[in-house]
C-alpha cells in the first residue's frame, strides 16, 4: 500500500495526516514534502495524525524526529495523535513520547495548542 500524506494549516499549526506504510521507500519523499510545508507556510506547531498508518519502521521515526527538531527551532511543539497500538508501542520503545506529546485525536490536539477546530 504506499504512503499518502495530506498537509493542512490551521492558524500556525501544520497538520500532517498520513495513511499507509511509512518505510524507507516513502520516508524520503515524506521528509521533503514536510520540510517544504514547514518553510513555505508560516507555522510554529505540528500535529501528526497517524490514524490511518498501518506500518512504520525506523526510517519513519527518523523523519518524525528530524521534523521535531525543526519545530523546536521554531519555538513550537509537536503533537502526535490517533495512533494504533502498534505505532504507539514503536514510539514508546524509541523514546519519542518522552519529547513528543500524544493526544487522543486531532481536535483535542488542536485545542491543546490553542486552536479551535
Amino acid at each position: 500500500m504506499g504512503l499518502h500524506s495530506i498537509f493542512d494549516v490551521k492558524e500556525e499549526v501544520l497538520i500532517v495526516r498520513l495513511s499507509g506504510e511509512i518505510d524507507h521507500h516513502g520516508a524520503e519523499s515524506l521528509r521533503d514534502k514536510w520540510k517544504d510545508m514547514m518553510y513555505t507556510t508560516p507555522v510554529k506547531h505540528v500535529i501528526l495524525n497517524l490514524e490511518e498508518v498501518t506500518f512504520m519502521d525506523s526510517s519513519g521515526l527518523g523523519v518524525v524526529l528530524g521534523r521535531y527538531k525543526e519545530v523546536l527551532q521554531l519555538g513550537g511543539e509537536m503533537v502526535v495523535c490517533s495512533v494504533s497500538p502498534q505505532i504507539k508501542r514503536l514510539f514508546e520503545m524509541s523514546g519519542l513520547f518522552k519529547i513528543v506529546r500524544l493526544e487522543e485525536n486531532e481536535a483535542f490536539a488542536l485545542e491543546t495548542l490553542g486552536v479551535a477546530s
